[in-house]
């Protein structure tokens, strides 16, 4: 609003200091750091939530890890911890001279690998097809008959795959029916790595592809409205928007199973042992049992049992760091 000043000029009153410009930035007000006591008071609900799953790890996973020091021991479970007698690096030198554990490891090794290649992408490439189907009816069965086998304890899962492709199965008895000859999958030693993927694939597939439908819905649609715009068929939709949406989510998995490659299942390999012999069913977890546990040589199984842990870790920390140099954020950040 003009203003007539005594002098008979009109003048306008600068407001620029009530009102700041639209080319200004307005910094927000700071915020108050709270205090450890207002952040337990914060978040009280989700602490008392996540307390049981807290405590059963600790009980369950971290106390256990104390057991280790009996790999430097003599160890005698009527002795116990502190007065069995200590060996030092004994039960670890024995270990590298033992063939049978690196027969062990070596198995380990191939079956690990094999998964890799054979196991990893399958829930990758069911989530990309459910991922397509329209229906969402349809799309919730198949999900469904496909997460079901994770429930399967590994002895139902060996024992269906028997009945299939055992000696006396459905695969054999269709082979002597037409006069072929019949081919016993289940005790072959050649082929056992890709019976324990296949196994796998059928009993865990469904679990992964939950995780990766999660990274898809997690997509922003209007990508795919726009590259559909700009005249991108559904492959090329898929190679320029859907994988590298799920990258982060792929090469999180993939430390994840790095870190988890000398674990190949222990049940899984104990019940097919006898069935397949030693030189093809014996992992890292199988040969600590038998000769630690069942030998009543303690020491010697913790030994191997640290040797895994010990080389697990160094693997999860490298596929980490390889997860860091592609730009994903792994396990944790930088």
């Amino acid at each position: 609003m003009a203003v007539i000043t005594g002098d008979g000029a009109v003048t306008t009153p600068n407001k620029a200091s009530d009102t700041p410009r639209s080319d200004q930035a307005v910094s927000p007000p700071a915020r108050r750091k709270l205090t450890w006591r207002e952040k337990l008071r914060r978040d009280r609900t989700m602490i008392i939530m996540t307390m049981p799953a807290l405590i059963l790890t600790l009980v369950f996973a971290y106390v256990p890890m104390f057991g280790a020091v009996t790999a430097f021991q003599r160890y005698s479970i009527y002795d116990g911890f502190w007065y069995s007698a200590w060996t030092g690096l004994e039960n670890f030198t024995r270990l590298m001279t033992d063939p049978i554990f690196w027969s062990a490891f070596e198995n380990t090794l191939v079956i690990s690998a094999v998964q890799l290649v054979l196991y990893f992408p399958v829930p990758i490439i069911l989530a990309l097809m459910l991922n397509s189907i329209m229906s969402s009816k349809i799309r919730s069965f198949v999900q469904s008959i496909v997460y079901l086998p994770h429930f399967f304890s590994w002895v139902l899962v060996v024992t269906i795959f028997q009945e299939m492709l055992g000696g006396a199965g459905a695969l054999n008895m269709f082979l002597r029916q037409h006069g072929w000859a019949t081919w016993d999958i289940m005790t072959n030693p050649e082929t056992f790595k890709y019976l324990v993927t296949a196994q796998a694939v059928w009993k865990e597939a469904g679990w992964g592809v939950i995780v990766f439908l999660a990274a898809l819905a997690a997509i922003e649609p209007t990508l795919y409205e726009a590259a559909s715009a700009d005249g991108a068929g559904r492959w090329r939709r898929m190679w320029h928007i859907t994988l590298p949406g799920m990258r982060g989510v792929i090469m999180l998995m993939l430390v994840l199973r790095l870190g988890n490659a000398l674990t190949v299942g222990f049940e899984q390999m104990l019940i097919q042992r006898n069935a397949v012999g030693r030189d093809a069913a014996e992992v890292l977890d199988t040969f600590a049992y038998y000769y630690g546990v069942v030998n009543n040589n303690f020491s010697y199984g913790a030994a191997a049992g640290l040797f895994k842990g010990v080389l697990s870790l160094i693997l999860i920390l490298a596929a980490n760091k390889l997860a860091h140099a592609f730009g994903e954020d792994g396990l944790y950040r930088k």
